[in-house]
């Protein structure tokens, strides 16, 4: 019957007049406590059935009330500016003052003493319970509280317990109260973080149940609030990202450095993680910012390869907009596209990430939604499993055709998010998993999905390295998806997607999801070659000094490119790459250009026998399933022909990456000056990436 069929209902809520999405928007089914609330791109998700009513909330607009009728399950609002609510005053829940004469019997309050222990408790289990979780100091002390001891619809362990306000229709813990800290409000990634809290600093604890919690807090608190004091009144959730190290590449004289030598990245992460940084208003740090990946996330006009090898190769040479004195050379490589009809039948293990820090809007409902897209395009032959992992690890669909889209989903639907994160077991169980169903001449990958915040079992990122060195052997190869904020570890990713045989991406919206697993599905599934290395040669008649811009985690030894033992990057379907090499030509006097004594035993004369050609660049590259390289070699002479619109556009990213890691390269870094240059090459744009990128260089200047 209608009444009783469940929906789950989407949607944007945009302003009238500006058309902006409004985050924060409170999104209650009316009549109960059940709700959401919007993101930071103004979407919600929320399960309904027919004929509720749901109510639509916010700060400075007027309420609107929409009905879930059958068949529709997107339901997008526009609210309209409420003059009338905006000349009042508004009380924010943080200037609320909470007393229990007006609060009454729906708040409840623990003090210091109660929280810390008795001194002489203390002196006796000093050691023992130093440190015991504040959500166990609930259990027994406040009327009504409990805590869950259980397994998550994942069938993976919750070790940090759940705490349960009553009043609560089911025990899980997407019932988690809503954490106050010091008056901040702390997002539901961050609850894991609250047992990191010592007990010695909390002045008092509150528990607020009933409706008083979501009059003070919104739909938000609809499962009660827990209120934390500390002494101080400043306590933080810090930001606990990770980055690997960048070093910025130095130029190198050619006399004695001829030789440039890296590893290709098809990654894009470092640009849509930096434009998630922009859109927030945060700093962004130095270490995140990776120009190949940012250069790299946007399409180019290279033509397909024809002939046998699966890459084309593409060179340009122009001046470098940032500074006079040097120029800038483009090496391109275009992958072949192969049709989809094509692509070998698949086995695919989605390993995913349920652990407590995925439980965010951002993170766990964002990777379900985004991996629906990628089971819509999965074909009969296809083959998934899916391994979640968070305390422990398990599969929780054994390996289903792709056929089967509904088995599939209906999966990804029950995951839930709670306890601690055994990433090393969960790559264990996944590999495994996926040689156990090895399809030969097939396309056999793990798919891992996660914030990259691994904290039992193995966890390091030298751990991770041994680990995924030793899972790649087996020939099974490795797309790694970063999702989330605060804690990402982009760091442990990057390195285990490198060493996988893989790539990397980060999804922080759904227009992302649809780019990666959509657009771009072959690329981010099949590789068409493996191991790809560039050795660039310079010729010192035409070129003192170079510097590669980016790629400083890629790089290798010159003698590595001959090695076919050493590892190097894929190329997916379809995937492009492109390297700016900044080059300082021959007469040219260059601050950057350093003295380097002359050499005793060694002739570095130039041989003037080459005319025009300005530099020589090899490729090497191997068959997916092969394990000896093929080399390919291109030539670039230097010519007076007009550079392409995709080489200025290429440049005005590199120079935006330089500006915003702050680099010692730059001569000239006005903002608008790059902007313009991008918006004057913005070229053919069907989808909007450039103009996006237009908008982001706007907003970063305005912060």
């Amino acid at each position: 019957m209608s009444y009783a069929q469940e929906l789950t209902i989407t949607g944007t809520v945009t302003d009238k007049d500006t058309g902006e999405t409004l985050p924060g928007v409170n999104v209650v089914i009316l009549g109960t406590t059940t709700g959401t609330n919007t993101d930071f791109d103004g979407n919600y998700s929320i399960k309904a059935k027919v004929d509720d009513v749901l109510e639509f909330s916010f700060v400075g607009y007027t309420t609107d009330k929409i009905k879930v009728e059958i068949g529709i399950s997107v339901i997008d609002v526009v609210l309209m500016g409420d003059a009338a609510m905006l000349d009042e005053v508004v009380v924010t829940a943080q200037a609320v003052k909470r007393q229990r004469k007006v609060l009454g019997y729906s708040v409840s309050t623990i003090s210091a003493e109660s929280v810390s222990k008795p001194r002489s408790k203390r002196r006796k289990n000093r050691r023992k319970n130093r440190r015991k979780q504040i959500s166990r100091q609930l259990a027994g002390t406040v009327p009504g509280v409990t805590i869950s001891n259980s397994t998550n619809n994942s069938g993976v362990p919750i070790t940090t317990s759940p705490v349960i306000i009553r009043g609560n229709g089911t025990i899980s813990s997407s019932n988690q109260p809503l954490y106050v800290v010091d008056g901040i409000p702390l997002d539901s990634k961050d609850v894991a973080k609250i047992q990191n809290i010592n007990p010695n600093k909390i002045s008092d604890v509150k528990v607020l149940k009933d409706t008083n919690a979501t009059a003070l807090y919104g739909s938000r608190a609809k499962n009660g609030c827990i209120i934390i004091t500390t002494h101080k009144g400043n306590y933080k959730i810090e930001n606990n990202e990770s980055y690997e190290e960048i070093v910025e590449n130095n130029f190198a004289k050619v006399t004695t450095s001829p030789l440039s030598t890296f590893s290709i990245d098809v990654d894009k992460a470092s640009y849509s993680n930096v434009r998630r940084m922009i859109n927030n208003g945060q700093q962004i740090p130095a270490d995140a910012v990776k120009i190949e990946e940012m250069i790299n996330y946007f399409d180019y006009d290279y033509k397909q390869p024809i002939g046998d090898h699966p890459f084309a190769i593409h060179t340009e040479y122009g001046n470098t907009p940032w500074n006079t004195d040097t120029k800038l050379v483009k090496i391109g490589l275009k992958g072949k596209e192969i049709p989809m009809d094509q692509i070998p039948a698949s086995n695919l293990v989605f390993l995913l990430d349920v652990s407590g820090s995925m439980n965010s809007p951002k993170k766990l409902p964002l990777l379900k939604r985004a991996f629906k897209l990628l089971v819509n395009q999965l074909r009969e032959k296809d083959k998934v499993s899916i391994v979640v992992y968070a305390g422990a690890a398990g599969m929780v669909l054994k390996p289903t055709s792709g056929a089967n889209k509904n088995e599939i989903n209906q999966a990804l639907n029950n995951l839930e998010a709670g306890g601690s994160t055994a990433g090393g077991a969960g790559i264990e169980l996944a590999y495994k998993i996926a040689q156990e169903n090895f399809i030969k001449e097939g396309n056999n990958r793990v798919i891992l999905a996660t914030d990259g915040d691994f904290n039992v079992g193995m966890s390091s990122d030298k751990d991770m390295k041994t680990l995924i060195e030793e899972k790649r052997k087996s020939g099974v190869f490795l797309t790694c998806l970063g999702f989330g904020m605060g804690n990402y570890k982009d760091s442990k990713i990057e390195i285990l997607a490198d060493k996988g045989n893989g790539n990397h991406a980060y999804i922080d919206t759904m227009q992302e999801a649809q780019r990666i697993l959509g657009k771009e599905f072959g690329g981010t599934l099949y590789t068409i070659a493996k191991d790809v290395k560039i050795q660039v040669e310079f010729n010192p008649s035409k070129v003192q000094a170079y510097r590669l811009i980016g790629y400083e985690n890629r790089m290798l030894q010159d003698e590595d490119f001959v090695d076919d033992t050493k590892d190097a990057g894929e190329l997916g379907s379809g995937h492009t790459v492109t390297a700016l090499y900044e080059v300082i030509p021959v007469g040219v006097k260059s601050k950057f250009l350093k003295y380097i004594p002359e050499l005793k035993y060694t002739n570095t004369k130039k041989n003037k026998d080459f005319g025009d050609e300005l530099l020589t660049v090899k490729f090497r590259y191997k068959k997916p399933q092969e394990k000896k390289s093929i080399e390919l070699v291109h030539i670039l002479n230097v010519d007076n022909y007009e550079v392409s619109k995709d080489f200025n556009f290429a440049a005005s990213v590199a120079w935006f990456g330089m500006k915003i890691r702050k680099s010692k390269y730059l001569v000239k870094d006005n903002i608008n000056d790059i902007i313009a240059l991008a918006k004057e090459n913005k070229s053919n744009d069907p989808q909007g990436y450039r103009a996006e990128f237009i908008r982001l260089m706007n907003s970063h200047q305005a912060l």
